[in-house]
């Protein structure tokens, strides 16, 4: 049963986004800390939690599920490279480990409400990709999640030209699949 389609509200901006950042905070210091089933076990209450607070899960559904299969493709070129090497959980050398990968639609889940607003903006978007980023990862590794490997220059830029590029596409895909507030209301 699809839920009355509404902007998300004030309060569930601010819910969606400190559970995001819990759930970065369980992936990173869970990785950090040899536990690296931590976060993908935590971000799964969080996703549950907003595909319920969804008036049209499915599309919800589905932006999280392109979030993750770009995010496992994305961070294990990374890895793959040799530009970044992850501390813990990787079963299969070069590929993502799944609390990386978790990140990826935990992100997500703030398309459609805290970064809706973003969503035309895809020069801005790729911008604040490009750079923020590049600090997330930095301080994913200055907690002991990851290593950036050198030269740290090229790792960032990497990283940055990925994120540059992800974040409006997925910004696009989140308007496509906007299960919080349908196109009914316009944009």
């Amino acid at each position: 049963m699809e839920k009355p389609s509404r902007q998300p509200s004030r309060p569930h901006i601010v819910v969606a986004l400190l559970l995001y950042q819990a759930g970065w905070f369980a992936c990173i210091l869970g990785a950090a800390q040899d536990r690296p089933w931590i976060g993908p076990l935590a971000a799964l209450p969080v996703l549950a939690l907003h595909l319920r607070w969804a008036a049209v899960p499915r599309a919800e559904l589905r932006l999280l599920i392109a979030a993750t299969l770009i995010g496992l493709v994305g961070d294990s070129l990374l890895a793959t490279s040799g530009l970044v090497s992850f501390t813990s959980g990787v079963w299969i050398e070069g590929l993502s480990p799944l609390w990386m990968v978790a990140l990826w639609p935990l992100f997500a889940t703030t398309f459609n409400v805290a970064l809706r607003w973003l969503r035309a903006r895809w020069l801005l978007a790729a911008i604040l990709g490009a750079l923020g980023a590049p600090l997330a990862y930095g301080a994913g590794a200055a907690l002991g999640a990851a290593v950036l490997n050198e030269p740290i220059a090229v790792t960032l830029g990497a990283i940055g030209i990925l994120w540059a590029v992800a974040t409006p596409l997925l910004l696009e895909m989140a308007r496509r699949n906007d299960g919080i507030a349908p196109a009914s209301h316009g944009e």
